[in-house]
């Protein structure tokens, strides 16, 4: 499970694979504090945040900047816009907790519903309704500004 989540984030086998690693690395380093109730969800939760991780650190540090650079010229084909969203969102999430990044990606990628992720990140669904609706609304805010 943790392994086909951090590859569907990742989109990269090797990457999938230390993450996984990681995530138990954190599982081990933390299980003092981890109480037995709902060990998948933790698991997803760690994975996404663990990926998300990656990503962040990933296009910050690359590892090969031709590398970086090549993919940024084959992405050029896909569409203008899609270039204009990764930096509007790159600058939506910059002022958003690293929860909220999270939450998105497990309601509008993952299709989880509220519930599901309100369970998994250990917060109210009325809490996460409310990050979700400030996200939207700095999207909205941002798009009406373009």
């Amino acid at each position: 499970m943790v392994l086909r989540r951090c590859r569907s984030l990742l989109r990269d086998e090797q990457q999938a694979v230390d993450a996984m690693h990681d995530v138990f690395v954190q599982l081990l380093v933390h299980r003092e504090r981890l109480v037995d109730k709902g060990a998948c969800s933790l698991l997803w939760r760690i994975a996404t945040n663990v990926c998300l991780n990656k990503i962040r650190s990933r296009k910050r540090r690359p590892e090969d900047p031709q590398s970086e650079l090549l993919a940024e010229f084959a992405a050029i084909d896909d569409a203008e816009s899609r270039g204009v969203a990764r930096v509007v969102l790159d600058k939506l999430f910059a002022r958003e907790p690293v929860s909220t990044g999270t939450m998105a990606v497990m309601h509008l990628v993952d299709g989880m519903t509220l519930e599901e992720v309100a369970e998994s990140v250990g917060m109210s669904v009325s809490g996460v309704r409310k990050r979700l609706r400030t996200l939207r609304a700095g999207v909205m805010a941002r798009e009406g500004a373009a």
